[in-house]
């Protein structure tokens, strides 16, 4: 089959699911999570990768989470299995590679193209459970410390080391980033670099994080270039607010503590980043909860932002 044709084919017959989509959210009266999510391990270009998704709905976009470094996929499922009850279909791969001649778990730019290939033939398998469920249009990156950085990177379709391994530009289907713990510091230095984004960006930032912390973020939000771009503080929570427990084995630990408890801060972080990225993929009632409603009904979260 040529797939370049294949590719247009789905491009074109998208629009109409586009807007199919759009006028769905315009008529909601909430941007909700539905109550049930499964999930099942698979493989995303040779990286084991966990997928969680809605048990129902279809046209599903996709969301690759990129893990901090060398935190394992399965600190994330909490986390992962929230924003997939918003109606995503969230992958989180374990990418190993070496860095600096030590080999460990981080992410790298590419995985966002691998995750837009991957989508589309799982969209085709008849034996995956999201047969014919994705939108494969929609491809959105979600990234924790390291990875965070990495989506950062690839919201600017620069390669920037370590970030990346090759050249690679942000695939055509990439929509929105949104972040947590993670800024533009340049590796080893103290130096915050501009963003370039070509796409939204979302900054989760816990006010008590001692890795990653709330001046770089904030500088970092304000050198972003492109709008739309939030910068969203959850009060009490430290660098692993994001993961199912504090500083996972293999990771660098936070040595600052967190006061807010594990499972708020995980079920807020996930609730924010689902909210700001369906925001940008057109859901109204998102966009009002991310810009009207939800930090003033938040006790945990202030919200900084430009449309």
């Amino acid at each position: 089959m040529n797939v370049t044709l294949f590719r247009s084919w789905k491009q074109r017959a998208a629009v109409l699911s586009a807007a199919l989509l759009a006028a769905t959210f315009a008529a909601a009266p909430a941007a909700a999570a539905t109550s049930t999510v499964a999930s099942y391990t698979t493989t995303i270009n040779g990286d084991s990768a966990d997928v969680y998704y809605p048990t129902t709905g279809n046209r599903l976009p996709v969301a690759l989470f990129l893990q901090g470094a060398n935190v394992d996929k399965s600190h994330y499922s909490t986390y992962a299995s929230t924003v997939a009850s918003y109606g995503f279909v969230v992958a989180v791969p374990n990418h190993t590679r070496s860095l600096f001649g030590v080999n460990g778990l981080y992410p790298e730019g590419a995985q966002a193209g691998w995750t837009a290939d991957w989508a589309e033939a799982e969209d085709d398998n008849p034996a995956s459970p999201l047969f014919g469920r994705i939108n494969e249009n929609d491809l959105v990156l979600a990234g924790h410390s390291f990875g965070a950085a990495t989506a950062l990177s690839v919201s600017a379709g620069l390669c920037v080391i370590p970030f990346c391994a090759i050249a690679n530009l942000a695939p055509n289907e990439l929509e929105a980033v949104v972040t947590y713990g993670g800024n533009n510091v340049l590796y080893g230095t103290d130096l915050v670099l501009p963003v370039l984004n070509t796409v939204p960006v979302g900054y989760i930032q816990g006010t008590a994080d001692g890795v990653a912390t709330p001046d770089e973020g904030q500088t970092t939000y304000h050198l972003t270039a492109g709008t739309p771009k939030a910068y969203i503080t959850v009060a009490g929570a430290n660098h692993y607010g994001i993961t199912n427990g504090q500083n996972p084995a293999g990771a660098l630990p936070d040595p600052s503590a967190q006061t807010l408890n594990q499972a708020t801060g995980v079920e807020t972080t996930a609730r924010w980043s689902a909210q700001w990225l369906l925001a940008q993929l057109g859901s109204s009632a998102a966009r009002k909860y991310v810009y009207t409603t939800g930090g003033a009904a938040d006790p945990n979260v202030t919200v900084t932002y430009v449309k």
